[in-house]
C-alpha cells in the first residue's frame, strides 16, 4: 500500500454497509479503512492519519455522537461526515453540535455520498490555502482580495454584509452551516437568535446569484438547521 494514498475511515456496525461502501469508495489513490465500533475507530485515528471519516450516528456501545466528540479532540482538523437516518432532524443537529462537518442521510444516493467524500478530502488538503484566493463554484466567483462577486463573469452588486455572508458560505461550500453559527460569525453574539434577519439576507443574495431564487441551485436551505452553499459537482439541476 503506497504511503501517498489518501486514507478514509468508514465507521458503521452494519457489515452490509461497510461492504457496499468499500466497493464504491475504494478508488485509485484512496485506501478505505473500516471499523465496526466507535472505540475501534478512535484507536485507528490515534494510529493513522485520515483525510476524512464517515461515521454512523447510531451504533451499539459508544454512540456516533460521542465518538465524533472524542475524535474531534484527538484530530481537530479532521473532516468528519456523519451518516444519519432519513428525516432525523435532531440527529443532524446532534451531529453538527458534536463537531461533525457534514451529514448524509440513510438511505443515501451513492453518487451524492461519493461527491461529499471527495469534497471533504479537498477541504482537508486545502486547510492552509490562502484565504485571499478567489473561490469559484459553478458560474459564481468571489474574489476576497478585491471584494468582488461575479456571475458568469458579470460583476454583481452586493452589500458589505452580503459579501461577508456569501464569502463564509462559499468558503465552506458543501457544508451545512447552522443558523446561529452564521449569525454569530457575521454579525456577532447579539444576533444569535435573529433568524428572520438571516433569512432576509439569504433572500437578497439568492436574488443576485440564482437564476430562479424560488428554486436555488447554489444557496440551499437545510431544513431546521441552516444553509449550505452547494458544491457544484453535485448541485441540483
Amino acid at each position: 500500500m503506497s504511503s501517498d494514498e489518501i486514507k478514509i475511515l468508514l465507521v458503521d456496525d452494519e457489515v452490509s454497509i461497510r461492504r457496499a461502501l468499500k466497493a464504491t469508495l475504494t478508488l485509485p489513490g484512496i485506501q478505505l479503512v473500516t471499523a465496526a465500533r466507535g472505540e475501534e475507530a478512535l484507536s485507528l485515528v490515534r494510529m493513522m492519519s485520515f483525510a476524512a471519516v464517515l461515521l454512523d450516528i447510531n451504533m451499539p456501545g459508544m454512540s456516533g455522537v460521542e465518538t465524533c466528540q472524542q475524535m474531534r479532540r484527538i484530530a481537530p482538523r479532521l473532516s468528519i461526515l456523519m451518516l444519519t437516518v432519513r428525516d432525523g432532524e435532531q440527529d443532524k443537529i446532534d451531529a453538527l453540535d458534536a463537531g461533525a462537518d457534514d451529514f448524509v442521510t440513510k438511505p443515501f444516493h451513492v453518487g451524492e455520498l461519493s461527491a461529499r467524500v471527495r469534497a471533504a478530502v479537498r477541504r482537508s488538503q486545502a486547510l492552509d490555502q490562502d484565504r485571499t484566493v478567489s473561490i469559484r463554484v459553478g458560474d459564481i466567483e468571489l474574489d476576497p482580495g478585491r471584494r468582488v462577486v461575479s456571475k458568469g463573469g458579470t460583476p454583481l452588486h452586493v452589500t458589505p454584509k452580503e459579501f461577508e455572508l456569501l464569502h463564509h458560505l462559499m468558503a465552506n461550500a458543501g457544508l451545512p452551516i447552522r443558523h446561529a453559527k452564521l449569525l454569530n460569525t457575521i454579525w456577532g453574539p447579539d444576533y444569535g437568535n435573529e433568524l428572520e434577519y438571516l433569512r432576509t439576507f439569504i433572500c437578497q443574495i439568492r436574488k443576485k446569484v440564482e437564476d430562479n431564487p424560488a428554486k436555488p441551485r447554489y444557496l440551499l436551505t437545510e431544513s431546521h438547521i441552516g444553509y449550505r452553499f452547494a458544491a457544484h459537482e453535485w448541485a441540483p439541476s
